[in-house]
């Protein structure tokens, strides 16, 4: 097992695919260096940042602001919360926001939220121009430990959840651990019940510590380094 992270560190976990690899960067503020991994990822891109109504009254000014101080171009699109928003309306609206923005091949897509956001701007970013490089912020535990890795991106239909999509790998996913002190807590045990599932496939020891530990994840805040141990065990399994 892997030691906790401290307030301030982080820790990357390479997801090995050739030519489509990415990183997940995993920590405690580690937000706040979203611009300068963009921009070290993509110069002079113009930034789409795709999120639902209740995590853009939490986040969404303040990952704007900071990418806007570092002289980039960013527009926003926001979509109503819930799964009713993977769907063909939203996806529409979502695809003709890009276009309208003026959104290149050579731009860069921010999925900022959970599940829903993620899946829903990452089949956009697989449509739009036939093909956008995009960035998981997932600001749930679920996402940042199932829905961000792994490049399922998709919507639902009438006749069932998750049916239509494709694959399409995020150039970059930045979880951090601060973003889940606003999650409901109904919304924290889902995730936990993911993380949960990893040890329950064949680690053992992972899953003992989770059980013996749970109290002290729960409470949050001076706990971020062991989520962060958490969250770095469910990545790597995710590869």
């Amino acid at each position: 097992m892997t030691a906790p992270l401290r307030v301030g560190e982080s820790s990357t976990v390479n997801v090995a695919l050739g030519n489509r690899a990415y990183d997940i960067v995993i920590g405690r503020g580690v937000a706040g260096s979203l611009a300068a991994r963009v921009a070290a990822l993509k110069p002079g891109a113009r930034l789409a940042i795709v999120t639902d109504e209740n995590v853009a009254h939490l986040h969404l000014e303040s990952i704007a602001q900071q990418l806007s101080a570092a002289g980039m171009t960013t527009s926003r699109i926001v979509v109503p919360p819930g799964e009713g928003s993977k769907s063909f309306a939203s996806f529409e609206r979502v695809c003709d926001a890009l276009i309208e923005a003026k959104v290149e091949r050579n731009d860069l897509i921010i999925a900022l939220g959970g599940g829903v956001v993620g899946d829903l701007a990452g089949y956009a970013a697989a449509s739009v121009r036939r093909g956008l490089d995009f960035v998981q912020v997932p600001t749930s535990l679920l996402a940042q430990v199932d829905s961000s890795v792994g490049g399922k991106t998709g919507i639902d239909s009438p006749q069932g959840k998750n049916l239509i999509g494709t694959f399409h790998q995020p150039v970059l996913v930045v979880a951090d651990t601060a973003l889940l002190d606003t999650l409901p807590a109904r919304e924290f045990r889902a995730g936990y019940a993911e993380v949960a599932k990893y040890g329950l496939l064949g680690d053992a020891a992972f899953f003992a510590w989770l059980e013996a530990n749970w109290k002290q994840v729960f409470a949050g805040g001076k706990s971020s380094g062991i989520l962060a141990r958490e969250q770095r065990q469910a990545c790597g399994r995710a590869e």
